[in-house]
């Protein structure tokens, strides 16, 4: 496994895929990496600096996809019916009279999202533990079985079906059964939820090479080399299109059906996928695997489409079965292309007028929802880089940054989750972040931040100068983090004395 062989050996040109990554960087893909494979070998392997192959990403709601695995594990093991019904699984759990719909739901309905409703999020609910939550206020709005409708929380009770009847945490479960034998996911972690269970629909962290022997298993339907370590039945299932999963007249790229928390793809493909664009796509009968890893939450799935739909275009419509005469040149050109990847930046103009008068005067804020007091913006003397300081209800914060650069630390806001997810930290944790800054216009800038640690977000801040005045806009993208960053101020130059 993880045999390199050239783009031509595999049939597929280089050029094809350098013009998909170019694709990619030029329609504002904030990628982190992107591996192919064919019939089992590394035919591109690309990072975006600072990640590289060792680097275990966050994978979000790929992780359903191995919950799923660990319940077919289970039920070749004898522990479980795909039919047993959830409540007769956890009746320690119930403390109500369980609605009609939500009490006739199965295994098997959770594991395709046709289920009878979603409970209350969990990120506000404040209970602790997910599947009590989910038995607890799950509705009954409609017949489990019926209509196809994305449904996290029940993926993470599937979670917690694992580890209960294996006796296991979810990424021991795997590992014992599957990943030590094929000698892969030595580095992987998974998250837990506020109670200690495996946060089974979203916290996966392994490297892209680790993913990429997950969906290799998977499409060579438990077999590892020479060795059966799977049921093949369950996979084949489980990766096939057993529901219908349209909700709309809409195109998506990952309307094709779904099949046990796997999506299913054109060209007879399956998926795993994330919310961040954390994708891996098999395509059996070709024999190919795509690997990326990103963070575009915010982007309205916009990215995404343009990763799917490109790949297809660009990479797969333009294989061949057959091995292509090398091609030396088109390689190097790839290989030296790959090697200049770097983290997506703001740029803009290189450098303002403004910037002098800028640098180091202090703006006093009125009240405003991130509760910032004061700012400042100041520059070093070249202009390349430079600090936003500013005070919030933690006290006074700075966020060093380049102008048309990241530069890379630790975002300043504490109490963020780690290791327990919705949980307040209070040993002094800080994200490492990665920050740019880019000039818009003469008095208009934009500050971007960008978490890279086992959690991803974003945050920008768009800031217009007139006068003694300044208007700014924050916003982010985050799951439950960075909410002290997102609304809008007005802030008054303070006089100098």
């Amino acid at each position: 496994m993880f045999e390199k062989i050239t783009p031509e050996a595999a049939g597929i040109p280089s050029e094809k895929i350098e013009e998909y990554i170019k694709t990619l960087e030029k329609r504002g893909a904030a990628m982190h990496s992107l591996l192919i494979m064919r019939n089992g070998k590394i035919v591109s392997e690309n990072y975006w600096a600072p990640f590289d192959k060792d680097f275990c990403h966050r994978m979000y709601s790929q992780t359903k996809s191995f919950t799923a695995i660990g319940i077919g594990l289970l039920e070749e093991e004898g522990k479980l019916s795909l039919d047993t019904r959830l409540v007769d699984i956890f009746p320690e759990k119930i403390d109500r009279e369980i609605p009609k719909y939500l009490s006739e739901q199965t295994v098997r309905d959770m594991l395709t999202m046709t289920t009878s409703g979603n409970p209350l999020n969990w990120f506000t609910a404040g209970d602790p533990d997910r599947t009590h939550l989910y038995l607890a206020t799950g509705s009954s709005e409609r017949p489990a079985g019926t209509l196809w409708e994305y449904d996290s929380p029940g993926s993470q009770v599937l979670a917690a079906i694992v580890e209960k009847l294996s006796g296991m945490s979810l990424l021991d479960y795997l590992k014992s059964r599957l990943f030590d034998k094929m000698g892969t996911f030595k580095t992987a972690t998974i998250l837990k939820t506020p109670n200690g269970d495996s946060w089974g629909d979203s916290a996966m962290v392994c490297t892209a090479r680790d993913i990429a022997s997950f969906g290799q298993l998977c499409m060579n339907y438990g077999m590892w080399e020479g060795e059966r370590l799977m049921n093949e039945d369950f996979l084949r299932t489980a990766t096939s299109k057993v529901r219908d999963n349209t909700e709309s007249s809409h195109y998506g790229v990952f309307r094709y059906g779904y099949g046990y928390q796997i999506w299913r793809t054109e060209q007879n493909g399956f998926a795993f996928v994330g919310m961040g664009d954390e994708i891996t796509i098999c395509l059996p009968d070709r024999g190919i695997i795509l690997v990326t890893t990103a963070d575009n939450q915010g982007d309205k799935n916009i990215v995404r489409s343009i990763i799917v739909n490109s790949f297809f275009d660009l990479v797969v419509n333009n294989t061949k079965d057959e091995p292509l005469p090398e091609n030396p040149e088109a390689q190097k050109s790839l290989e030296d292309y790959s090697a200049t990847l770097k983290l997506r930046t703001m740029v803009g103009t290189e450098d303002s007028s403004f910037r002098e008068e800028l640098s180091g005067r202090v703006y006093d804020c009125e009240k405003n929802p991130m509760g910032i007091t004061e700012f400042s913006f100041v520059f070093s003397e070249d202009g390349k880089s430079g600090e936003f300081r500013y005070k919030n209800a933690q006290g006074d914060k700075v966020i060093p940054f380049g102008v048309n650069h990241n530069v890379f630390g630790k975002f300043p806001e504490l109490g963020y989750s780690d290791e327990y997810g919705v949980t307040k930290t209070t040993n002094g944790f800080m994200y490492n972040d990665a920050a740019s800054f880019a000039w818009l216009e003469e008095k208009k800038l934009i500050l971007f931040v960008q978490i890279i640690d086992r959690y991803f977000g974003n945050m920008s801040a768009v800031f217009g100068f007139r006068g003694e005045d300044c208007a700014a806009s924050f916003t982010k993208t985050a799951e439950f983090f960075l909410m002290e960053y997102e609304g809008r101020l007005l802030g008054h130059r303070r006089s100098e004395k």
